[in-house]
């Protein structure tokens, strides 16, 4: 009887080592939502070289700055923008103070729920509906706005809160980053207003870490009060060739790494590792149908394809995302 209860114990013991080396196995990986790969090893054998003092090609804590597109590289983009829903919810808000946007396009299509009449001006089309649903409040009153509004809207595909539609692999590769002394900036063609509103809480990067595209706003006074008045006039779009002018205005340092996942992202990937020393350009593919979208090429909305070639010309790391990624969004976890 001896016998059999040391060999139980013996048994359990073994088993709550393994069980405690495996756990410490999973703690030793800093990106487990990651499969191993060609993608995954990329990253970390950059991080190490640049990380690591003794080697030939060593950052300085300084000059560690990676730059993340926010819209397909940190969250979901489909099946349209998450900023471009806000502001068509805002046009349905909005519309009963003005009725002349009922002939009036890009609206009147909204507001018939045409999506398609509504954006097929282009860019003008949605700088005009940003510009009328984001001007003529303080930020302080846009930034409730977008708080009320990301606490109840939910993604029609997934029925999730906006703010859970975020990527599990490229959280882990920002805590990763940070973690070996790494600045993480956002530079992204979304507002940079509507970013800084969950950027700090949903992705550990502060608002004065955020480049985006903004409206005018002035200083003035109401009843006595300091306010910033938010125009509704378009001051700077953060976006292709805007990049780089974004990252020049608003970091002053030329990052070591950049992440996209579009052409929209072409000119940052350029400008970043195009510099001296060691650099890394990184694209997420959009492959999975299953648990995210397949897009590339021609599609309307994060098309990539003059970014995809250079990519491939240049050496840059590109994600399968259905090959690469373990898990897409945080609530797929086990």
């Amino acid at each position: 009887m001896k016998t059999i209860r040391r060999q139980n114990l013996l048994a359990a013991a073994l088993a709550g080592a393994l069980a405690f080396t495996t756990t410490i196995a999973q703690a030793a990986d800093p990106l487990p939502s990651w499969n191993e790969g060609a993608a995954k090893q990329s990253v970390l054998d950059f991080v190490a070289k640049v990380a690591n003092q003794g080697s030939p090609d060593f950052v300085p804590v300084a000059e560690r700055i990676a730059a993340f597109d926010n819209d397909g590289t940190l969250w979901a983009e489909q099946p349209m923008y998450f900023q471009l829903a806000f502001a068509l919810d805002r046009v349905k808000a909005l519309a009963p103070r003005h009725p002349e946007w009922k002939d009036k396009e890009p609206f009147a299509s909204l507001l018939r729920g045409d999506l398609k009449g509504a954006l097929a001006g282009g860019e003008r089309a949605l700088l005009e509906i940003v510009v009328a649903t984001h001007g003529g409040m303080t930020t302080g009153e846009f930034e409730q706005t977008v708080k009320d509004w990301l606490a109840t809207a939910r993604h029609p595909k997934t029925n999730r809160a906006y703010t859970e539609m975020v990527y599990q692999p490229m959280l882990e590769l920002l805590a990763y980053l940070r973690a070996n002394g790494f600045k993480t900036y956002i530079v992204s063609g979304g507002g940079i207003d509507f970013m800084r509103v969950f950027s700090e809480r949903v992705y550990g990067i502060p608002p004065e870490q955020v480049v985006g595209s903004s409206i005018k706003v002035k200083f003035a006074l109401r009843d006595g009060t300091p306010v910033i008045v938010r125009l509704p006039e378009i001051d700077f779009i953060d976006d292709k060739a805007g990049k780089p002018v974004g990252i020049h205005k608003f970091i002053g340092r030329r990052p070591v790494a950049a992440f996209g996942n579009s052409d929209g992202d072409l000119q940052m990937l350029q400008w970043t590792t195009a510099g001296a020393g060691a650099r890394f350009g990184l694209l997420v593919h959009h492959t999975d149908a299953e648990r995210e979208w397949a897009y590339d090429r021609n599609s309307s909305i994060g098309r990539l394809d003059k970014a995809l070639d250079e990519a491939q010309a240049k050496g840059w790391t590109v994600v399968d995302m259905r090959r690469d990624w373990k898990v897409v969004f945080p609530f797929e976890k086990p």
